[in-house]
């Protein structure tokens, strides 16, 4: 009888364990991050930061592979001709999720669907910022000088079609202002050269500019964010100013190409949320002035499904496209 029943119990045992769920064994080797923009800047120390957090519970290297140009399409298309299956992924952000299908009229891929949404991981806040010298101490005063002298000021970007330039574009829409683009080849030349006065102004993000901020380089005159930002708390949004839609921000996620398995996707967010956690993170985000977004991958796509629709609206109204 003993046998029998022992007999019967290991029956049962393989009966069950036939019926139980596989566990993944992801990863299995290292896994390839990719960030469309050259090292050394916000983006890739943002990556980099993460990516160490990520590494030790993952058990496999995370390898980060700069792939900048076209305004992020050259990794977008990188990261498409991947496998979906879990090890090559890519810091997207405001180009490729929001910007690139209102700017370029022949864009080979689609957000919507051509991507797989792992995870939000936040953004980087804005700021309008003009040169210690430039006559305007607040925004009333800024909008009421470049009325005063239609098509004579001018502000500087990263680039065409960066938050920085599309948040300039949003608050020239609200404010009513012509204010001239002079585009620059990423952040650090054309900060350098509003710190010098060649230009008056740019809408600049934290991660390049908070430190410039806080030395009086240049002076902030509001924020382009619902609510103030914890790294600058003196400093007004825009929405406190009468400008309620002036919400920008450089916004970043985690993605894949379409088709990712869905338990490969869940261990990634709990690694990227779990990462964002991490006190050497939390230390890089509050220096960044960066706002953390942990969430679901279904959080992360209805935002950005969102902003995008947001964004379009305000492209078509700018007139800016790319191609």
């Amino acid at each position: 009888m003993r046998r029998l029943l022992k007999l019967l119990a290991a029956g049962l045992a393989i009966t069950l364990a036939s019926h139980a769920p596989a566990q993944s064994s992801y990863p299995t080797q290292p896994v390839r991050w990719i960030v469309p923009y050259v090292a050394g800047g916000g983006t890739d120390n943002l990556a980099r930061a993460l990516a160490d957090a990520m590494q030790p519970s993952l058990g496999q290297p995370i390898v980060i592979d700069n792939r900048p140009g076209a305004s992020t399409n050259i990794g977008v298309q990188v990261m498409m001709q991947a496998k979906p299956d879990g090890y090559t992924i890519m810091q997207a952000e405001n180009a490729a999720l929001l910007f690139n299908e209102h700017m370029f009229t022949k864009l080979p891929y689609k957000p919507a669907t051509d991507f797989t949404y792992i995870g939000a991981i936040g953004r980087f806040p804005v700021a309008l910022v003009v040169h210690p010298d430039f006559p305007a101490k607040t925004v009333a005063e800024f909008v009421s000088y470049v009325k005063a002298h239609p098509q004579k000021v001018s502000y500087a970007s990263p680039g065409n079609g960066s938050p920085h330039h599309m948040a300039m574009e949003l608050f020239k829409q609200k404010a009513g202002i012509d204010i001239q683009h002079v585009p620059y080849k990423g952040a650090a030349p054309a900060m350098t050269d509003v710190m010098g006065g060649q230009v008056p102004a740019m809408m600049l993000d934290l991660a390049s500019g908070l430190q410039v901020i806080k030395s009086g380089k240049v002076r902030v005159l509001a924020i382009a964010l619902p609510q103030r930002a914890a790294a600058l708390p003196d400093v007004p949004t825009f929405v406190e100013l009468g400008y309620k839609d002036v919400n920008a921000y450089a916004f970043h996620g985690l993605i894949g190409p379409a088709g990712m398995p869905k338990d490969v996707v869940a261990r990634l967010n709990s690694e990227l949320n779990k990462a964002m956690q991490a006190p050497k993170v939390v230390k890089l985000f509050a220096e960044f002035g960066f706002e953390a977004l942990p969430g679901t991958p279904q959080d992360f796509y209805k935002l950005a499904r969102a902003e995008n629709e947001r964004w379009g609206q305000i492209i078509k109204t700018a007139g800016v496209q790319l191609d």
